[in-house]
């Protein structure tokens, strides 16, 4: 793997522990306000955003490449709505996307076949995650004062589970 590409991972890698923490924010402001579904959702999102982080991670000692890890930014946010939680989602999950295709380019350009093909699963991992976020966005729109379905949207939001993401070209840890 050449300098750049593999520093690009490393940068990556710092990206989703940020995204993590941001979620795992989020899930601390919802559960403040009482919405326990939509903390759930975000704490969700943050077990899979860890998940992501380990799995570039993994690949990376895969492919005995050194990792530069970063301090993490507060992620803490003063959101005034669910609403405005879940924009701030979708936000966030663009500029995941960006990145994530940046890093596909950068291994395209590098012609490192594996890592570009390692990608394939992220890039399509980000069509959902910005899919799922406009839903959300577009039922709590809906609701909007109503207090009777913003709980019903709570309560579908907490039905939310982890499962940890196989991402094909690494092997299980400690293999």
């Amino acid at each position: 793997m050449n300098k750049e590409l593999s520093q690009a991972f490393s940068e990556q890698i710092n990206k989703e522990y940020f995204s993590a923490f941001l979620y795992l924010a989020m899930s601390d402001w919802l559960n403040e306000k009482g919405l326990n579904g939509a903390a759930t959702w975000t704490y969700v999102q943050y077990q899979e955003e860890l998940a992501h982080a380990q799995n570039l991670f993994h690949y990376m000692q895969y492919r005995d490449e050194p990792i530069s890890f970063k301090a993490i930014a507060d992620p803490s946010g003063n959101w005034q709505s669910p609403l405005e939680v879940f924009r701030h989602v979708l936000s966030h999950e663009k500029l995941v996307t960006e990145s994530i295709n940046n890093l596909a380019t950068t291994a395209m350009k590098a012609n490192d076949h594996a890592a570009y093909i390692f990608l394939q699963w992220y890039v399509s991992e980000q069509v959902e995650e910005e899919a799922s976020a406009k839903e959300i966005i577009s039922r709590l729109e809906l609701a909007g004062d109503n207090t009777n379905a913003l709980l019903m949207i709570d309560d579908q939001l907490g039905a939310r589970v982890f499962n940890a993401p196989v991402v094909p070209g690494i092997p299980t840890a400690g293999a």
